[in-house]
C-alpha cells in the first residue's frame, strides 16, 4: 500500500515556475515507477512526465523543455519542477505510483496509487 500526497499547487502568471511535490508513505517508495498527470475542466486527465526506479524520464511533448521529473527515494518524494509556465498549464495535478517500477507509462491505467491532486492555475 502507498499514499500519495501533492503539495506546491497555486497561482503563477504566465512564464513563472512552480514546483509539486508528491510525498509518498511506505518503505517501498524507491521499487516503484512514478508519474504526473494533469486534469483540466471538462477535459480528460493527460500524462505530464514519469519517472522509472532507475531515474529514466518520459514526457508528454506539450511540456517538453519546461518541466522535469525527478525523485529523491531518501525523503520518498517525487518532484515536478515547472517553469515557463501557460495558461493552458491550467488543471488539477495528481501524482501516480505504478507497481511496475522499471516502467514509464503515459497510460492511467498502468498506475495502481493516485494522489488527491494539487492546484495549479496559471494566468495570462
Amino acid at each position: 500500500q502507498l499514499q500519495l500526497v501533492e503539495s506546491g499547487g497555486g497561482l503563477v502568471q504566465a512564464g513563472g515556475s512552480l514546483r509539486l511535490s508528491c510525498a509518498a508513505s511506505g518503505r517501498t517508495f524507491s521499487s516503484y515507477a512514478m508519474g504526473w498527470f494533469r486534469q483540466a475542466p471538462e477535459k480528460e486527465r493527460e500524462f505530464v512526465a514519469a519517472i522509472n526506479r532507475n531515474g529514466n524520464t518520459y514526457y508528454a511533448d506539450s511540456v517538453k523543455g519546461r518541466f522535469t521529473i525527478s525523485r529523491d527515494n531518501a525523503k520518498n518524494t517525487v518532484y515536478l519542477q515547472m517553469n515557463s509556465l501557460k495558461p493552458e498549464d491550467t488543471a488539477v495535478y495528481y501524482c501516480a505510483a505504478a507497481g511496475n517500477g522499471y516502467g514509464r507509462s503515459a497510460r492511467a491505467g498502468t498506475y495502481d496509487y493516485w494522489g488527491q491532486g494539487t492546484q495549479v492555475t496559471v494566468s495570462s
